[in-house]
Parts: structure tokens; C-alpha cells; sequence
């Protein structure tokens, strides 16, 4: 039996939810993935799988099988890059999950390649096998390695012509009284909060218009619809143009932290080192120019 195509077939099943997911991964049947995963099982003399018609969960002995699973192979790709040259050069593709529109990030580093995957929710970054995360926001505590870069505020803006029309409101308290543009992450639908010193003021808000992303909240803001909050850096062209004015200002919550965020403990790839040097100082000013 190779134990460590074993183990790798476990931790993908165990992932991916299903042995069904895991075949797909490594292109092999899954009969073959069944048998080697049962063979594991005979080896250890324990069950390591629950399965059922829906989901396949690991039992008590798989899931502290599955974090030895994980160290070992992780040990091993460390090996294997380390006689590849990876941690000499900086080589081969480099995944970087980020928030929409704040993935905007330069490509000059040679010979490198970057997948950048944009989403406004959280990835996670062993799991889908990601090398690099940007978030934004008060970090759990966790095994991530994390880098501050700066922070970016919260804030409500409106167009000229909205304002023009309707009033600009000048304490949280106005904004029951106006036409609001909610989305999903950033804030409630029905209550937005800020900051008079040191005391939370919670605000009512009257959504007329709940979207989906950011972009969408912000084109309707632009339209005139009504005011929305979203990030500073996402409406950054707007205040540019003209086209949205932020409100509010002496009311805003403290800004989120930005970091970058990678799971490398050590020795990291050179690719990643690279990368690293080269973005946190750059994010770091244009985040202070943001502020």
C-alpha cells in the first residue's frame, strides 16, 4: 500500500465532503479511492470514516488521524519544493484569494505567476489550497501567520443629486428618514452602527434597495437611490469624479485592519517571500492614502 497517496485521498475525501469529490481531484475512479481508503483503515486497525448518503464526516480516531495526515504531507511538499528550488528562486504560481475589488494588485514579479481569486467571503486557505489571503476585518485567532498593512474605514456616501433632493443628514439619528441601500457583509439591512467618543450609537435604517455586492450598492448610490455604507477604498473613483460625497464623517466605527495573511511557519517559498516584499509596502501607502 503507498501510504502517503493513502493519507492524501483521506484528507481530500474528508475535505471535499465525499469520496465521490476526492476521485474527481486525482482523476482516478472512485472504486480505487474506496479500496485504498478501506486498506488504510485495515492498516490502522480503526474506522476512520463515518459514511452516510450525504456527507462523509471523519470519526474521533480519523479526525487526529487527520491533522498527522496533514503535518506529514505538508512536511514532504516542504521537502520536495526544497529539492525543486522553490525556497532559492521565485518560481511557479502563487494562489491570492482577496475581497472584490480590493484584488487589484501588480503582477510585475518575474517569473511568477499569480491565480488571483476575487470573493467577499472568507476563504479558507489550506483547505482550498490557497497561498495567500488579503482580509479585512478583526482576524480570529488561528495558526495564520498574519501581516498588518494598514486599515480602511467604513463609510456612508450619497450622490450630489440624492443630497440635493432629500437633504444631507448630519447624525445617525437622520437617517431613518432616508432612502438607504443595504448589501449583504458590510452591515444590517435594518441598523448600521457608529462611534460619539467612546459610546456605540446604534442607528435604525430604512432599506429601500438590499443587493448583493458592494459594486451594485455603490452603482445605486451613484444613481441617486439613496445613500449606502460601504468600504473607503470602493468608492475611491467616485469621490474622484464627483459622483459621491461621504457623510458622516466625525461619526464613523474604527477602521478595519488589513493583513495579509499566509499559514507558513519557517522557511517560506521564495515565490511567497517575493510576493510579501513586494505588495506590504505598497499596500501600506495606498491604505495611508486612503485614510
Amino acid at each position: 500500500m503507498d501510504r502517503l497517496e493513502a493519507m492524501s485521498l483521506f484528507v481530500a475525501a474528508v475535505e471535499a465532503g465525499s469520496l465521490s469529490a476526492a476521485s474527481r481531484r486525482f482523476g482516478i475512479p472512485l472504486a480505487t479511492v474506496s479500496r485504498k481508503i478501506s486498506d488504510l483503515e485495515r492498516h490502522l486497525n480503526t474506522r476512520l470514516l463515518n459514511r452516510s448518503t450525504r456527507r462523509l464526516t471523519p470519526t474521533d480516531a480519523g479526525q487526529t488521524y487527520l491533522a498527522a495526515c496533514r503535518r506529514i504531507l505538508d512536511d514532504v511538499g516542504e521537502a520536495e519544493r526544497t529539492a525543486a528550488g522553490e525556497y532559492s528562486a521565485p518560481t511557479g504560481e502563487l494562489a491570492i484569494t482577496a475581497p472584490v475589488v480590493f484584488g487589484r494588485l501588480s503582477r510585475r514579479l518575474s517569473r511568477l505567476d499569480i491565480r488571483l481569486t476575487l470573493a467577499d467571503r472568507i476563504t479558507q486557505l489550506v483547505e482550498d489550497h490557497f497561498d495567500l489571503a488579503i482580509r479585512i476585518g478583526q482576524l480570529p485567532d488561528s495558526s495564520l501567520v498574519a501581516i498588518g498593512v494598514g486599515a480602511i474605514r467604513r463609510v456612508v456616501c450619497a450622490s450630489p443629486a440624492y443630497l440635493a433632493e432629500h437633504g444631507t443628514p448630519t447624525a445617525p439619528a437622520d437617517l431613518e428618514t432616508h432612502d438607504c441601500i443595504t448589501f449583504e457583509g458590510l452591515a444590517s439591512a435594518a441598523s448600521w452602527s457608529f462611534i460619539r467618543g467612546k459610546a456605540e450609537i446604534p442607528a435604525r435604517v430604512r432599506s429601500r434597495l438590499q443587493d448583493n455586492t458592494a459594486e451594485a450598492a455603490i452603482d445605486a448610490a451613484i444613481a441617486g437611490v439613496g445613500l449606502t455604507r460601504v468600504l473607503s477604498y470602493q468608492i475611491e473613483a467616485a469621490l474622484r469624479s464627483g459622483t459621491l460625497r461621504i457623510l458622516l464623517q466625525e461619526f464613523e466605527p474604527a477602521p478595519w485592519p488589513v493583513s495579509l495573511v499566509h499559514a507558513g511557519h519557517g522557511l517560506l517559498p521564495v515565490k511567497l517571500r517575493a510576493f510579501l516584499d513586494f505588495a506590504a509596502p505598497r499596500l501600506k501607502e495606498r491604505l495611508a492614502q486612503l485614510m
